[in-house]
């Protein structure tokens, strides 16, 4: 049964990506959103409940990436979506504006490709090579939390290629580092990257106050691994 620990929380990660489709694909975004934050909680603690118990495996690894490609691809996908319908509905009758909301589903195909690519991956050890999944995932939940589905044609038009911008970044080889901090030695030097994303992270929490946060905290994350990806190759 102590095998199975780990798997189970795989499991609840699936079941809420799961859930997040279900609602998402019924116009429900916060609530789907919420589930999608569940699973990312979920699918952070199943491999730290192996390490912990001693019995990690090659089935749980490959479990948890089948739960990631619907829970931070799949479902965010049709967050997006189901966000660009509701505010082009009716906006205008040009058949390309129409049909841009499908370019929203190809997120779970490079979140997909992203996962296969990183269980085969030995570089990934200690940061990551690309945009992880659910970091990916995280962008578009902080929009759906934000209740933005009043967003203008053009915003939703910018958001279509921003999506499109970070399904590039998953499949891509950028090194992006880790929130891992090394607890041995928590001086700055040694975490300075860190300390510094979260010290900017709280800001844009004060500043902003809102939901959408979320979605910048992910751009922050993604600008920083830009300018200290000489740092943290894997």
């Amino acid at each position: 049964m102590k095998k199975q620990i780990p798997n189970l929380i795989t499991l609840g990660n699936l079941l809420c990506g799961v859930l997040s489709c279900y609602m998402a694909a019924k116009g429900f975004l916060r609530p789907a959103a919420i589930y999608i934050c569940l699973g990312i909680f979920l699918d952070f603690f199943d491999g730290m409940a192996a390490r912990l118990l001693g019995v990690t495996s090659p089935l749980g690894k490959e479990l948890d990436s089948l739960a990631d490609v619907v829970t931070s691809g799949v479902a965010p996908g049709i967050i997006l979506f189901q966000l660009s319908c509701l505010s082009l509905e009716g906006a205008c009758s040009n058949d390309i504006i129409e049909t841009a909301p499908y370019l929203a589903l190809l997120m779970p195909l490079f979140a997909a490709y992203r996962l296969a690519k990183f269980n085969l991956d030995t570089r990934q050890s200690h940061s990551f090579l690309g945009l992880p999944a659910p970091a990916n995932a995280l962008i578009w939940v902080g929009l759906a939390l934000g209740g933005t589905v009043s967003l203008s044609p053009v915003w939703i038009i910018i958001l279509l290629c921003v999506s499109l911008l970070t399904d590039i970044l998953m499949i891509s080889e950028l090194p992006m580092f880790s929130l891992k901090f090394n607890f041995k030695e928590m001086d700055w030097r040694k975490n300075s990257i860190q300390y510094i994303f979260l010290i900017v992270c709280a800001l844009i929490i004060a500043a902003t106050r809102q939901w959408y946060a979320i979605s910048l905290i992910i751009v922050w994350y993604i600008i920083l691994s830009l300018f200290t990806r000489k740092r943290h190759h894997a």
